[in-house]
């Protein structure tokens, strides 16, 4: 059954792995980002949106789900953190969240089975060094996940995906080379770092009518990064 979707972002990495796979479904598409882009080419509708400074949003009357994927990587020590570093990671993670969504709620209400999901970081579950900014921003987004799922229940649900390091433009200088991309996968119990469409793919899950009784949960898709210990 086609249904109609919300993406905030998307014109790369996870969120354009996203965006194919719905379009190749047959479901319909709205998008918001800085700038049509590949979503454009996909044949998605594209209204302007920057996650620093959110305007207003323009959905239809009716919502089945939406994804926010704009997010950012800062990776600094504590000492060099500056307040405009913690400011933008929660304007862009955060509060470009809450915006998108105070929007789009009376459009996933009137759906009355509506998905959201967000993305966070394995690096709030696993504490990580030169991560303070992204994982503070990201630890409050799981936070209003879990408000949000509770407030909206039954109507809509709430859930949210925290990967570790994947293979997408935003941690292009993260794999740089051979030798980073080497070092990044062993660091995984899996032996590699994570693949956008098969992170495309669980948001597609979660969106869909077979992820219907799960609600307020961090999904940990990080190759075990958080959970497992290899000896």
């Amino acid at each position: 059954m086609s249904r109609t979707y919300a993406l905030i972002g998307g014109n790369s990495g996870i969120g354009l792995a996203l965006a194919r796979r719905l379009v190749a479904a047959g479901h319909t598409v709205h998008a918001a980002a800085r700038k049509a882009g590949p979503l454009a080419e996909l044949g998605v509708p594209v209204q302007a949106f920057d996650a620093e400074s959110p305007g207003a949003l323009a959905w239809p009357e009716r919502l089945d789900g939406l994804v926010y994927c704009p997010g950012t990587i800062t990776l600094k020590s504590f000492g060099r953190l500056t307040a405009d570093d913690f400011l933008r990671d929660l304007r862009v993670n955060l509060l470009g969240a809450v915006a998108a969504l105070q929007s789009a709620h009376p459009a996933l209400r009137a759906s009355g089975s509506a998905s959201v999901v967000l993305f966070s970081t394995v690096a709030v579950a696993q504490g990580m060094p030169m991560h303070a900014s992204i994982a503070a921003a990201k630890g409050a987004v799981e936070g209003l996940a879990r408000s949000l799922a509770a407030e909206w229940a039954p109507h809509v649900r709430v859930n949210v995906i925290a990967p570790s390091l994947s293979d997408t433009p935003l941690a292009g200088n993260l794999l740089a080379d051979e030798t980073r991309r080497a070092g990044a996968a062993k660091r995984h119990p899996l032996q590699r770092v994570g693949d956008a469409d098969q992170l495309a793919a669980t948001a597609e899950h979660l969106l869909g009518t077979e992820s219907g009784f799960m609600t307020g949960q961090v999904l940990r898709i990080d190759g075990g990064l958080s959970s497992v210990r290899l000896l």
